[in-house]
C-alpha cells in the first residue's frame, strides 16, 4: 500500500496537491485527525479494501496534542510495511499574506481568536514543525502555478519509486532568493557571466551560444568537476540514510545562464549512472525527468 501524507502551511496548495492525487486514483481524505492515521491503515488493509494508494492531509486544523504525537504515529505506520511519503508544502510568508488578502479568506488559526493574519502564519509554522522536520519532500510553492504544482505532485510523488532516491538538480537566481526546498546549495556567481555580452543576454544556459561561451573558460570545467565529485562522493551516504529525495540547487545571479548550464551538464552526467535524476530550472519554469540508464547502479 502507498500512503502519501500532505501537510504544510495554509494557502500553500495542499488542496490542489490532494486533488491531483485523487485524480490519479488515490483515495483522498482531507483534514484527517492525526490520531486516526493508524486505524485508517488498519481498516484499508483488512483484506476487504481495494485501496492500494491513499492520500491524506494532516495540518494545523488538528488538535495540538495530536500534532505533537505525529512522529510516533508516523513511526507506527511505517512499521507496518507501508510505503509512506510525507510531503510538506511551504510558501514565503509575504506571499501567503498577499494570497489571503486577495481571496479575503480567513486563516484557520484566526477563527475564534484575536490573532492577526501575520501572527497566525507564524504560529502555524511552529505548530507544524514536527511534520516539517520529518518530511520526505519539501515543495516551495511560492512561485508555482496550479499547473506547476500538479505537475510536481504527479512527477515526484505519485511517480516516486518505492525504493531509491530521487535526485533533483535545480538552477535558480539569487536575486529571487534561495529555493526553500533546497537541501544543498552551490553558488556559482564567481564564474564568468554571459549576461555582460549583449549578444548573449537574452539567451539561456541551454543555448549553444552560451554553452560555447562558458566552455571557453577552464574555471567552469573545474567548478563542474568539483560539484560532480562532491555529489557522487556523498550520494551513497544520503541514499543509505533512507532519504527519498535530495535537491541540489545551483545558483547564479539571475538563474538564466551559468546555473542553468551547470544544472544541465551535471544532471545529464549523473543520469548516466543513476536512476531517478530530475532537472528543474526555477527561473525558466522548466522541469525534466531524465531517462534512466539501462544499467543504473542504484535501481
Amino acid at each position: 500500500m502507498q500512503l502519501v501524507i500532505i501537510s504544510g502551511r495554509s494557502g500553500s496548495g495542499k488542496s490542489i496537491a490532494l486533488q491531483a492525487l485523487e485524480d490519479l486514483g488515490f483515495y483522498a481524505i482531507d483534514n484527517l485527525p492525526a490520531m486516526l492515521l493508524g486505524p485508517l491503515m488498519d481498516e484499508l488493509r483488512d483484506g476487504q479494501s481495494l485501496r492500494s494508494a491513499v492520500a491524506v492531509s494532516i495540518d494545523a486544523r488538528n488538535l495540538p496534542h495530536a500534532l505533537e504525537r505525529f512522529p510516533t504515529l508516523l513511526e507506527d505506520v511505517r512499521s507496518r510495511d507501508i510505503h509512506c511519503q510525507v510531503v510538506y508544502l511551504t510558501t514565503d510568508a509575504r506571499i501567503l499574506l498577499e494570497r489571503y488578502s486577495a481571496t479575503r479568506r480567513r486563516h484557520p488559526l484566526t477563527r475564534d481568536t484575536e490573532m492577526t493574519l501575520a501572527e497566525a502564519i507564524d504560529r502555524e509554522e511552529d505548530a507544524l514543525g514536527e511534520i516539517r522536520d520529518l518530511a520526505d519532500l519539501l515543495i516551495d510553492t511560492s512561485r508555482l502555478s496550479v499547473h506547476d504544482l500538479r505537475g510536481r505532485i504527479t512527477d515526484q510523488v505519485a511517480g516516486h519509486r518505492r525504493e531509491g532516491l530521487t535526485l533533483t538538480l535545480e538552477s535558480f537566481g539569487f536575486k529571487r532568493g534561495v529555493p526553500l526546498d533546497a537541501d544543498i546549495v552551490f553558488d556559482v556567481r564567481c564564474l564568468p557571466n554571459p549576461y555582460w555580452d549583449p549578444q548573449l543576454r537574452d539567451a539561456t544556459g541551454r543555448d549553444d551560444s552560451v554553452i560555447a561561451f562558458l566552455e571557453r573558460y577552464p574555471v567552469v570545467d573545474e567548478m563542474a568537476a568539483d560539484i560532480l565529485a562532491w555529489i557522487e562522493r556523498w550520494l551513497p551516504r544520503y541514499r543509505a540514510s533512507q532519504r527519498s529525495y535530495l535537491t541540489v540547487a545551483i545558483g547564479c545571479t539571475g538563474g538564466q545562464h551559468r546555473s542553468t548550464y551547470l544544472a544541465e551538464r551535471l544532471s545529464r552526467r549523473l543520469a548516466e549512472k543513476h536512476a531517478g535524476v530530475r532537472l528543474r530550472h526555477r527561473e525558466l519554469g522548466l522541469q525534466l525527468t531524465l531517462p534512466a540508464p539501462n544499467d543504473a547502479k542504484d535501481r
